[in-house]
């Protein structure tokens, strides 16, 4: 196995990095609507009306660490496959959005979150298509 050429680094580091991106992204979204709206947990997780806010804040603490622990897996190239897959099935976040926004699903959370969740799912379908396009020009975590 031969040592990789600088570019092909710099071009496996934009494919983590793009990843990280997302998990940035996505974990500073979480932070914001609890800051900002956070009867969008109480009515996602339908959680009871006592000790709300403590669940809120264990549940963004157990999803900062499960980000953690993805995000190390993606720094150590563990994870590859894992995030492939979950990101390639996050396309079924935009049918759903769509058919909440419809009305043929029932939803009980705002208009603006089942957006939120329609785009999420288009990034994710995006950045699976660019680690395929990685993977079959040159490998695991190969460029794009």
């Amino acid at each position: 196995m031969g040592l990789a050429s600088r570019s092909e680094v710099r071009d496996r580091n934009r494919a983590q990095a793009l990843i990280l991106g997302f998990f940035l992204v996505v974990w500073g979204s979480l932070v914001v609507i609890l800051a900002a709206a956070p009867d969008v947990y109480d009515q996602a997780l339908r959680l009871p009306p006592d000790r709300v806010r403590l669940a809120e804040i264990a549940f963004l603490t157990a999803l900062a660490a499960f980000i953690a622990l993805l995000s190390i897996g993606v720094v150590r190239r563990w994870v590859f496959w894992l995030i492939l897959v979950a990101f390639v099935f996050g396309v079924l976040r935009v049918p759903v959005a769509v058919l909440q926004l419809t009305g043929v699903l029932p939803t009980s959370v705002p208009t603006w979150y089942v957006l939120l969740q329609g785009l999420i799912g288009l990034a994710q379908l995006a950045i699976a298509a660019a680690m395929v396009a990685g993977y079959r020009r040159s490998g695991v975590w190969g460029a794009f």
